[in-house]
């Protein structure tokens, strides 16, 4: 018997505490204890969300912004460490499923950094970091090229669950390699960039793509969005004289659900920081996949052969034959592999 979960979603449209890794946690556990409160056993935040979005790279030159460019190493985080623990057991605590976007500091490499989306099960379990796979535009001056290893579709409490990052679900094969994992509900993370090209319309092309991607799966998607705090303006004012108009243009933020058919659930947010939620039904996927299943019967696969490489990218193998040890960035941080990080064991 097919019993596909029920449940109400919560995606948060916010800005961080611009460049504090550790307030923008403490944000970051308070709203999921609000969605929580509100019924929610999903909670979706934007891209980045700890500790903030590099605007300097859309403002300034490279050589002017890399002051900038410390600051936000400075204020990134690793995987693991306390900042994420501290999440996971927010969500542990409040029984709710967490994906959220981080800047990530490599291990190894001091200026080395990651645009990365983590996923937390409700029981306070990290079941994947992915890393974005190609910065977009600007984004090549912070950003190193992540990896396929954590591209998966994960299963929680709320069904089989996946996530990419802002021009990631643009990428129509990193998007067909979740669905043909099964993937039912899907977090699109993005960050406001009014700093867009003026006939660039960033709220418009947010729904588009999740659009797309619901009516091309048949899947529901949670589109969480940051929004630009006077904050962050205030900071980035010097950098430019038309950074304070550049960076307070509107319908830059756009954060909602949409369905199986492609459509807005409800009403969504458009640049106002709040939380939306939606009531999901998991069934509503079936019946559209009669007549569209691109990862079942609507496909030639004896034609079409994709190949995703999830091997994980380090910068160097030892073969000295010493013990193995848990490193989230030797190895695959998903299902059983996660021993090494579950809340028991770290607190």
């Amino acid at each position: 018997m097919l019993n596909l979960p029920k449940f109400k979603a919560a995606a948060v449209q916010a800005a961080p505490v611009f460049l504090d890794a550790d307030a923008t946690v403490d944000k970051v556990c308070r709203l999921i204890k609000e969605a929580a409160d509100n019924g929610a056993k999903l909670v979706a935040f934007p891209e980045v969300f700890v500790a903030g979005y590099p605007y300097w790279s859309w403002l300034t030159n490279p050589v002017d912004a890399s002051p900038w460019f410390e600051k936000l190493v400075k204020a990134s985080i690793e995987i693991p460490g306390p900042e994420i623990r501290k999440i996971a057991q927010a969500a542990q605590a409040n029984h709710i499923n967490v994906v959220v976007g981080v800047n990530e500091r490599s291990k190894t490499g001091v200026g080395t950094l990651y645009n990365t989306l983590v996923t937390i099960s409700e029981e306070g379990r990290i079941l994947g970091r992915h890393r974005k796979l190609v910065p977009t535009w600007a984004e090549k001056l912070t950003w190193a090229n992540g990896d396929a290893s954590a591209l998966r579709v994960h299963q929680t409490s709320v069904g089989p669950l996946g996530s990419l990052a802002c021009g990631e679900n643009t990428n129509t094969l990193a998007r067909f390699s979740l669905l043909s994992q099964g993937e039912l509900m899907h977090v699109a993370s993005y960050i406001s960039l009014p700093v867009a090209p003026a006939d660039y319309d960033m709220a418009e092309a947010i729904k588009v793509r999740a659009a797309a991607h619901c009516f091309e799966g048949k899947v529901f998607t949670a589109v969480s969005c940051s929004t630009v705090s006077e904050e962050i303006i205030s900071a980035m004012e010097p950098l430019n004289p038309k950074a304070r108009e550049l960076m307070s243009r509107r319908n830059s933020a756009f954060s909602g659900f949409l369905g199986p058919d492609g459509r807005v659930i409800g009403e969504p947010l458009i640049d106002e920081e709040g939380i939306v939620y939606a009531d999901i039904d998991l069934s509503r996927c079936i019946q559209p996949r009669q007549m569209h299943d691109i990862t079942g019967h609507y496909n030639r696969f004896d034609i079409f052969d994709l190949r995703v490489n999830r091997r994980t990218q380090q910068p160097a193998q030892f073969l000295d034959g010493l013990a193995p040890q848990i490193d989230l960035d030797a190895t695959e941080i998903d299902g059983a592999e996660l021993n090494a990080f579950e809340l028991t064991e770290t607190k």
